[in-house]
């Protein structure tokens, strides 16, 4: 016996979120949901990047993305241990159908100085989507990714996410940071309509196998950080201070030796920037774009000028020479540090345990 869920597009719910953007911003599909081109990612309204904005400023702050023409929000009940998504959905609620809104479940789990892909029963995964819809005032969730996978329940998970989709309490599902076996297995149970990872010029890990897969198997791809954690702005310089929670204090591409290390890259980016009438940022962001037409970036910004800059970095269109051309330089090009969960989580512990 088959016991392959029905495809999602053969699910009537399913079907009827496709949205058409008003506001003027080029859209994107991702399985069966369109989206405007660039997404936002709300985390750094919560925790992660310092001290953090009002909630009235960051309500103001997700609105004016939307008025700008983006309908593709990211949060995660781990942002702000779930104060993140209570922002999204006071912001949102209002035009609540108009959006896709993805959230995510678990993440990395800390045991004895190691980190871990936390297992999850179907009991819990309901328990945790539901406290995500209360908090996101909504009764379903467009897109619900599992933040880290663990190996050992992979076809489980995807069987749940199966009957959250067939019951209307999420449209689609995905995984994030996981490996092409991890993707295949659970494609094959439930079909995925997105796999969030990092990617940008600096974490190109998952171009060779993963973005691929997502190709041949009609599964989108959202990179996070796709500027690399502001890196790719420019903006970057040596003898910053990373103060309270910002995760920039132990990834290791904003060590005053990688800065300067990396200056190569954001030469690059500035010649190209001139070229193209743009901002570094956008011409990274451009980039991404160019790869593949079902890739979404979602850059995460606490300010009006960088939404707006983030905005229309999708009407920065690189040419197939010049993106042959970047493509080139990058190949010279060593890309100095990186950002680990490692990193990101036992700093977190050891600031927690000294506070």
């Amino acid at each position: 016996m088959d016991k392959r869920l029905p495809l999602m597009a053969d699910i009537p719910f399913y079907n009827y979120k496709l949205i058409d953007n008003k506001q003027g911003m080029k859209t994107r599909k991702l399985g069966n949901l369109r989206v405007s081109a660039i997404g936002y990612g709300a985390m750094g309204l919560s925790h992660g990047y310092g001290p953090v904005p009002s909630t009235d400023e960051a309500v103001k702050l997700i609105q004016s993305a939307f008025d700008m023409g983006c309908t593709f929000f990211d949060t995660a009940e781990g942002y702000g241990i779930g104060q993140n998504e209570l922002l999204v959905g006071e912001a949102l609620k209002s035009f609540r159908k108009e959006v896709v809104i993805t959230t995510k479940f678990g993440g990395p789990e800390a045991v004895d100085g190691k980190l871990y892909s936390k297992k999850y029963t179907p009991k819990q995964i309901r328990e945790h989507l539901d406290a995500s819809l209360k908090r996101l005032q909504t009764d379903y969730v467009d897109l619900y990714y599992q933040h880290r996978v663990s190996d050992e329940d992979v076809e489980e998970v995807a069987e749940t996410m199966g009957q959250l989709i067939i019951e209307g309490k999420i449209l689609a599902w995905g995984q994030s940071q996981s490996t092409p076996d991890q993707i295949r297995r659970a494609h094959s149970v439930t079909p995925l309509t997105a796999i969030q990872s990092e990617y940008s010029m600096m974490e190109r890990q998952f171009e060779s196998k993963v973005i691929p897969l997502c190709e041949e198997l009609n599964i989108g791809f959202v990179p996070f950080s796709p500027l690399a954690s502001g890196f790719l702005s420019g903006k970057i310089s040596k003898g910053q201070n990373y103060p309270g929670d910002d995760v920039r204090a132990s990834i290791t591409r904003f060590k005053d030796e990688n800065i300067e290390a990396n200056q190569p890259l954001l030469d690059l980016l500035k010649d190209y920037a001139v070229i193209k009438n743009a901002t570094t940022a956008q011409v990274s962001l451009a980039w991404l774009l160019h790869k593949k037409d079902f890739i979404v970036p979602i850059p995460g910004t606490r300010s009006f000028e960088r939404i707006k800059e983030n905005m229309g970095s999708a009407d920065v269109v690189l040419t197939e020479e010049e993106y042959a051309n970047i493509e080139s330089e990058l190949a010279k090009i060593q890309i100095h540090g990186n950002r680990t969960d490692e990193d990101i989580v036992f700093a977190r512990i050891k600031l927690k345990s000294n506070s």
